[in-house]
């Protein structure tokens, strides 16, 4: 289902304060259109025969007119600008909240950068239009039809003929508004594209280092570069070709105005002071216009990244709780079956899994192997409900996934996965990450299981030492051990080890068994490797194979039967003897 941005809630949600700006732009408009008339009166009254006590007069209403429209253009940037400030917020907010929701099938098919470009450029692009864009609309639509019924009192016939022109403005609008739309999206996409590569270069920065690449990369960042300063380039020139014809339309009517109402004056229909009026109201008319197209700018800006945004809203979560959720489940024991499973990342791709069954007893240990991409990580990727099955369910307790409260559902499940994930933060916040409230001893506890906590006591601030972008300071082995520490603290009622001791030696990995041992009783534990040292003490061994389960069993039983398991197994034996007589 279809959850598009609209931002009627939101000026819902700030309706008294754009009241109140409104308001503001009432009464400051109403001090600025009646500035003119003083000075028609005063103008008037310098061709009589007047004392310098009344001009005096005539100059403080004016200064304290001024003041009066002054002091409440002030409260409409306090309001109605304000509100754009807190409007963006609650849309950066929402757009986050949203991002964090969306399936990870999302963000493998779409680029870090764009995200980003999409977190930033297009939101503030749509925050100019919540603000300016808003109040000018408003500030100038009451000044245009406020100044326009003055002059038609003044003089209707010399109204009539100054805004012939307008027009032609509008119609200049119209053309122009759609071109400025068209190139936004096109910039809005390089940037994304900028964004993207430089994203991309920051996280494999190594990679560009050891293959020495630099220069290649700047010459690719330069040609994206280049081809986004021609996008603007050309949006641009259109913008500076706008702004002087508003100029030239909108001094064609002062030309009209001097010319028709000169004659005026001169056959006695008009008076001076009522032509001075005429232009210096022309005058507060020509920043309207301006602003209309200035404003018209930032619509098409907005409406450009308003789609762009949601494309984004448009995805559906997939992953989440439903009319089916039972509420009332607040706690799991761990039994995990898997019934029929069967799963494909797209219609366009094979199944990854095929008719998997198998049942995890409470307690139990189970451990899963097979060759690479026979499905291992797919399948304990689907019971925290990273993915959804396409096929069959997969039960808690009895309970299809589907139907547990999401939260309970994963709060009950450590997952250490293959690839360790560590943020530049420091190592106790790390550890911790996946506690609701901060608890040192708890730390300190689930460092020592994964036999991390001698070497953080080696770091010069221990728990407090600050890691570098994903745990760049760590050794592979230290991540590891780290991430596993992070999914022990929340006392999981599941554990599930995806290859979480590739990356540490053998001794080390005998350490980390032997001291989850004692975690691992009475918690239903789910094991992935390819080291059989790793998984022959397990309950029972699960062999993969293209998607099935081809053989499970304990470590003796497919040991006997001579399979894949079998393979696996002598062939470690043998790079171990190796090892040991090299």
């Amino acid at each position: 289902m279809k959850n598009l941005l609209t931002l009627k809630t939101y000026f819902v949600r700030y309706k008294k304060k754009l009241f109140w700006g409104i308001f503001f732009i009432l009464l400051s408009n109403a001090g600025t259109v009646y500035l003119p008339l003083l000075l028609k009166d005063s103008i008037n009254l310098l061709q009589q025969n007047v004392d310098s006590k009344k001009l005096i007069e005539f100059a403080l209403l004016i200064v304290a007119t001024s003041l009066f429209a002054g002091v409440f253009r002030f409260l409409i940037r306090q309001t109605i600008i304000v509100v754009s400030r807190e409007i963006e917020y609650d849309l950066r907010q929402d757009f986050w909240s949203h991002i964090q929701r969306l399936p990870l099938r999302y963000f493998q098919n779409n680029s870090t950068g764009n995200i980003m470009a999409h977190a930033t450029n297009d939101i503030n692009a749509v925050r100019m239009f919540l603000g300016p864009a808003v109040m000018y609309s408003i500030d100038t639509g009451i000044r245009l039809v406020i100044v326009i019924i003055i002059m038609l009192s003044l003089n209707f016939s010399l109204t009539i003929y100054s805004l012939i022109p307008l027009p032609i403005l509008s119609f200049l609008v119209y053309k122009v508004s759609k071109l400025i739309h068209e190139k936004f999206t096109l910039i809005q996409e390089k940037f994304s594209d900028i964004t993207t590569k430089a994203q991309e270069n920051f996280s494999g920065i190594r990679v560009v280092k050891s293959y020495v690449r630099e220069d290649n990369e700047i010459k690719e960042f330069a040609k994206l570069n280049l081809d986004y300063l021609k996008r603007n380039m050309g949006m641009i020139k259109i913008q500076a070709l706008f702004q002087p014809i508003l100029f030239l339309i909108t001094g064609l009517s002062i030309i009209i105005v001097i010319w028709l109402g000169g004659i005026k004056v001169i056959d006695g229909t008009m008076n001076l002071g009522e032509i001075t009026a005429f232009i210096v109201y022309l005058g507060i008319l020509i920043w309207p216009m301006i602003a209309f197209g200035w404003v018209i700018n930032i619509i098409q800006q907005a409406e450009a990244s308003m789609k762009r945004i949601n494309k984004i809203y448009s995805e559906p979560r997939e992953v989440d709780d439903s009319d089916e959720t039972d509420s009332n489940i607040t706690n799991l024991n761990g039994e995990v079956e898997f019934r029929d499973v069967s799963f494909r990342y797209s219609k366009k791709l094979p199944e990854v899994l095929c008719k998997i069954n198998l049942k995890i007893p409470v307690g139990s240990t189970v451990a899963i192997m097979g060759y690479t991409g026979s499905g291992k990580t797919t399948m304990t990727n689907l019971i925290p409900r990273l993915y959804d099955v396409t096929g069959g369910e997969i039960l808690i307790d009895g309970k299809a996934v589907s139907k547990i409260p999401l939260d309970v559902l994963r709060n009950n499940i450590g997952l250490v996965q293959q690839e360790a994930f560590l943020f530049s933060d420091t190592i106790k916040n790390n550890i911790s990450y996946g506690l609701k409230t901060f608890d040192e001893e708890k730390v300190i506890a689930a460092a020592k299981i994964s036999n991390f906590h001698k070497d953080i006591e080696d770091f010069p601030s221990g728990y407090d030492t600050i890691m570098g972008e994903r745990g760049i300071t760590l050794s592979g082995g230290q991540k590891q051990r780290a991430s596993l520490a992070r999914a022990l603290i929340i006392d999981p009622k599941i554990l599930i080890l995806d290859d979480s001791f590739s990356a540490v030696d053998t001794n080390t990995e005998e350490e980390i068994l032997k001291n989850l041992k004692e975690f691992m009783r009475g918690r239903t534990s789910i094991i992935i490797s390819h080291r059989v040292s790793t998984v022959k003490d397990a309950d029972k061994i699960v062999v993969l194979s293209n998607g099935i389960i081809a053989e499970e069993g304990t470590h003796e039983q497919l040991v006997s039967k001579g399979g894949i398991y079998a393979d696996l197994h002598f062939k470690q034996l043998l790079e171990k003897e190796l090892e040991e007589f090299n």
